[in-house]
């Protein structure tokens, strides 16, 4: 009797081949059950918000329940590191880039590995950053506020709020050797409602935090940290056509998979991010919240984290701002 050989080589082909197109089918076949989509603010906030109409939207896609887990704190910590502890293959991760982008280079030490325990999947939004001042000090440029600052050095305050914004404020200010007292505050509210006051000089955010205090008329925007102009208030421009390009911030936030997510997993997810983030409903009610839709491809996500992480590290060596 002839008993046929099989190749070493046919045969390792054979079990990779099978191997891929098993993961392949899994990606196709996820979800079998309910989705988490740990988000690390809290309830009502603008990514909480944006997440919420992902969630939304996806859930209709997977025919699957999708839903959000608030785990707010800590600048974001407490929920990142619920979701790398959970170890759900059923768990996406919705946040801000500061937990990966910021929180590596200013802190000594965190609860989980940005480079291992977390997979970039896909950008959803942009959240404008914003430069904002009291009405009260009758300042209308970025210039102005330059001039008017450098005009009475240590008599101005501002404050930067959380993630990136207190690092790109002080990069700022130094650059321009300026001399402002940066303030604390225990909650942003507080913050906004002394800028509505005239007891704030300077406050850095997001849009839509500060938007109702504007369109109260008690502060104005200067400009906006993107490198387009919001659609929220369309006549703002943008720091680089105001000549002040280091203050350039894209505040993006977007999901990310647990770290043995499967890349045909990962780039399902990645496209079906995008099919939503094109719906012009979807496009619609994030502009309402001064967010920008903004899909991208895992690749491009993570150099989007990456440049972020760069710029936060010159900015740290600089200042030597660090917690």
């Amino acid at each position: 009797m002839h008993m046929m050989k099989v190749r070493p080589s046919a045969l390792v082909a054979s079990v990779v081949i099978g191997l891929t197109a098993a993961t392949a089918a899994a990606a196709e076949t996820w979800p079998q059950r309910m989705v988490r989509v740990f988000v690390p603010i809290g309830a009502g906030s603008a990514t909480d918000t944006a997440a919420r109409i992902f969630v939304d939207r996806l859930g209709n896609r997977w025919k699957q329940p999708v839903v959000v887990e608030n785990r707010p704190g800590a600048d974001g910590l407490i929920g990142v590191s619920a979701f790398v502890a959970a170890h759900d293959d059923h768990a996406l991760l919705f946040s801000p880039a500061a937990p990966v982008s910021v929180h590596p280079v200013v802190r000594e030490k965190l609860p989980y590995d940005p480079a291992r325990d977390l997979v970039p999947i896909s950008s959803a939004t942009d959240s404008f950053g914003t430069i904002a001042v009291p009405t009260s000090l009758n300042i209308a440029s970025l210039a102005q506020l330059v001039a008017y600052a450098r005009a009475r050095p240590g008599k101005l305050n501002s404050y930067g709020s959380a993630g990136v914004f207190p690092y790109l404020l002080a990069g700022f200010l130094q650059s321009e050797g300026l001399e402002v007292t940066q303030i604390s505050y225990r909650e942003q509210t507080l913050a906004m409602q002394d800028l509505g006051e005239g007891r704030l000089d300077l406050l850095m955010t997001v849009i839509g935090a500060i938007l109702p205090v504007v369109q109260a008329g008690k502060a104005k925007f200067l400009a906006v940290t993107n490198s387009k102009r919001s659609l929220t208030v369309p006549d703002v421009p943008t720091v680089h056509e105001a000549g002040y390009p280091e203050l350039a911030f894209e505040g993006f936030q977007g999901f990310f998979g647990a770290r043995d997510m499967s890349t045909e997993l990962r780039d399902r997810i990645a496209a079906d991010v995008a099919a939503v983030a094109a719906d012009p409903v979807v496009v619609a009610r994030l502009d309402t919240m001064g967010q920008l839709a903004h899909a991208t491809t895992p690749t491009d996500f993570a150099g989007m984290i990456e440049d972020q992480r760069a710029k936060i590290a010159d900015i740290v060596r600089r200042t030597g701002m660090k917690q």
